[in-house]
């Protein structure tokens, strides 16, 4: 899938970058055998940041690939169905 949006792509961009940031800090935090407590609480971080790329991604899939191609109250149907899917999944743990 081609992400249509730039400002998304590169939104998504810098998610997954910080992430990435975030991951070789434990990988640090590990070697350098922290406190068990301060790899948890990044563990925990990382595990939100990956939830909300995965949740910004989803939202810019469901408008590239299910509402493309429909119109009128179709269209109108299948968006607020979406939105109330990635609300939906935002609560999820």
């Amino acid at each position: 899938m081609k992400l249509q949006d730039p400002n998304a792509k590169q939104s998504l961009i810098r998610r997954l970058r910080r992430i990435e940031g975030q991951l070789r800090g434990v990988q640090a935090m590990v070697d350098e055998e922290r406190d068990c407590q301060e790899i948890l609480q990044q563990l925990s971080a990382i595990r939100s940041a990956v939830q909300g790329a995965s949740l910004a991604f989803l939202e810019q899939y469901v408008s590239i690939c299910l509402l493309e191609n429909t119109a009128g109250d179709e269209r109108e149907q299948r968006a607020n169905l979406s939105r109330e899917l990635v609300a939906l999944l935002g609560k999820a743990p």
